[in-house]
């Protein structure tokens, strides 16, 4: 079950493993009993991989400006080679 932050107007902030479903709704403190709301905090990003977090980044820096590029990116300039084997004319064409 995942645990959530709550803050209490008297004590403060406090954790609860609670179920999905009644992450919502109001917790009572653990100090006082009074009725804590949900804090919402930051996601922990510190765990993902390099590969993945440079790849986020890149993609929220392109999302309002996109690089502009001059060719059509994994194409290559050359010729694709071309085959002499008989069973290759077998095969299905797109």
């Amino acid at each position: 079950m995942p645990t959530y932050t709550y803050r209490c107007p008297v004590c403060g902030p406090f954790d609860l493993v609670r179920r999905m479903a009644d992450a919502a709704a109001a917790a009572d403190c653990p100090g006082c009993g009074r009725d804590g709301r949900r804090v919402f905090g930051a996601p922990a990003l510190r765990g993902l991989d390099d590969g993945l977090r440079r790849a986020l980044d890149a993609g929220e820096r392109s999302a309002d400006r996109p690089d502009v590029v001059g060719a059509v990116p994994g194409r290559s300039r050359r010729a694709t080679p071309v085959t002499r084997d008989p069973r290759h004319a077998k095969l299905p064409r797109p």
